[in-house]
């Protein structure tokens, strides 16, 4: 039969801190937030840990890397109450947020290598309809305009925007490395060589480490599902239900 860990032996707060590198506040804070398990108390008031707890801190930061702090808050916050299947069902869909942005890495790299020569579309877009286009607002349009990723000219007539072939080129390629964590502040210089005929040269090194830092989540995943697992093996077994 396995031993329950509660049964294992007493640890303080600074006994956990201290082999993470966290501080015993972080500690406390972690139980609060339901990262850790419920504590019991000695007689004085004092918080005793047990390596249950110790198991539960590694996963947790061991998840992190991988998932991000609040992902890995909810699968330890869940694991905790009881709901195992609620956890499962974060770590699911972490595992397909990660997916997704392998799928907009690759959209990004299909837009660059179509990048050149530009289509040569007839006529021209309105705001209305290239932002029904990429699924977004008008706004968010003209917000990139005032960033100076995209530059419309005005219907001398209406003053209405006008999307060229190249705007909308524009507008794509700004969407897909919004979508894939970039700022606009980091998206305006590539967009200014993209426009001045500087090929897809200057972004090889940017899709490199986005490629990298891809891989180096699902790695992270893996670790974390490890200590997950370890985790859950060492918890205690539900109390048997009673037949009626």
């Amino acid at each position: 039969m396995r031993q329950n860990p509660q049964e294992r032996g007493r640890l303080r707060p600074v006994d956990l801190a201290r082999g993470h590198g966290l501080s015993t506040q972080a500690i406390r804070n972690y139980e609060a937030a339901g990262i850790l398990p419920a504590t019991e108390r000695t007689p004085h008031g004092y918080r005793t840990y047990t390596p249950l707890h110790a198991e539960a801190l590694r996963a947790f930061l061991a998840l992190v890397p991988g998932h991000g702090h609040q992902t890995a808050t909810s699968i330890m916050q869940a694991i905790n109450r009881g709901t195992t299947e609620e956890a499962l069902r974060v770590i699911d869909e972490s595992h397909a947020q990660l997916l997704d942005d392998r799928r907009t890495l690759q959209a990004v790299e299909a837009a660059l290598h179509d990048l050149s020569p530009v289509p040569q579309e007839r006529g021209d877009t309105f705001v209305g309809p290239l932002a029904r286009r990429l699924g977004i607002r008008p706004a968010t349009l003209r917000k990139w305009e005032r960033a100076g990723l995209l530059q419309p000219r005005r219907d001398p007539q209406t003053g209405y925007r006008l999307y060229s072939a190249a705007d909308v080129r524009d507008a794509r390629l700004v969407h897909q490395l919004r979508r894939g964590g970039y700022l606009l502040e980091q998206i305006a210089p590539l967009i200014a060589q993209v426009r001045s005929a500087g090929g897809v040269a200057p972004l090889e090194s940017m899709l490199h480490d986005w490629h990298a830092r891809l891989s180096a989540r699902s790695r992270a995943m893996l670790t974390g599902a490890a200590a997950l697992d370890a985790y859950l093996g060492c918890r205690p077994d539900p109390a048997p239900t009673r037949a009626e």
